[in-house]
């Protein structure tokens, strides 16, 4: 996959995916610490904040992309694709299957509860550097949706793509967070989740696009072959001290002799 295929996705995840961000991280972008000064002063304080997720996305994105160049290296980046495509998939249907048998949420609340403290003071003044760094902070809470963008930061088998991608993703977030940190809480609990209701459907999308990819089905653009090969194979073609055409012209000389 090229350099602009993995933004392009990158950015619709995020743009797309900030729906479910109304709801998420909502609470949090209306609550900053913005002030009642200009408008242009709000807007660059918001920037600053969003920003400031960005980079801890970026860095995320590095670390997985790290990952899925070792996976890339390994062989097995289809398998790794066709894995994550199927836990898109379950992680939308099981948390519908099994929702009065176990609430998943339950399992990160502490971390959440604790990350959620170490910023919490900086919502009690209002300047630039704290907004910077509760961006930095918010970047690290728990999310389904960034771990979807996770996934697609491994597949893209390089550290600085694996950033890019990240950051992309941050960025296609960024105008409905604004939005809800500069005009308040003007969407209705109802428009919420109806909008809310869009992601799933998305999830699957993407996770079934996953697993085909990983399948090497021939599809352009969303299945297509690989070329890769397998490190043994890659250490044949290395330690071959002849090309095809000389292997001939040797062949030949045998038979003349």
């Amino acid at each position: 996959m090229n350099l602009s295929f993995h933004l392009l996705t990158a950015l619709t995840i995020g743009l797309v995916g900030s729906l479910h961000c109304i709801g998420m991280c909502g609470p949090i972008a209306v609550a900053l610490p913005i002030g009642r000064k200009s408008w242009s002063n709000r807007v660059f304080g918001t920037t600053l904040y969003n920003l400031g997720r960005a980079i801890t996305y970026g860095l995320i994105g590095a670390l997985f992309g790290l990952l899925g160049k070792g996976l890339h290296l390994a062989g097995l980046q289809q398998w790794a694709s066709i894995a994550m495509g199927i836990v898109m998939i379950v992680s939308v249907i099981f948390p519908v299957v099994f929702r009065e048998k176990i609430q998943i949420g339950k399992l990160t609340t502490g971390y959440s509860v604790r990350l959620i403290s170490r910023f919490r003071e900086l919502f009690g003044k209002h300047s630039h550097r704290n907004l910077f760094i509760i961006g930095l902070l918010n970047g690290l809470l728990p999310c389904g949706l960034v771990y979807v963008a996770v996934a697609g930061a491994v597949n893209t088998n390089d550290v600085l793509t694996g950033a890019l991608f990240m950051i992309v993703f941050g960025l296609g977030t960024t105008p409905v967070m604004m939005a809800i940190s500069l005009l308040g809480s003007i969407i209705s609990a109802g428009l919420r989740s109806k909008l809310a209701n869009v992601v799933p459907v998305f999830i699957v999308m993407l996770g079934i696009v996953f697993i085909l990819r990983g399948m090497a089905l021939g599809i352009p653009y969303i299945s297509p072959k690989s070329q890769m090969l397998t490190p043994e194979k890659e250490m044949k073609v290395k330690g071959s001290c002849c090309t095809p055409a000389k292997t001939k012209h040797l062949q030949e000389a045998d038979d003349t002799n």
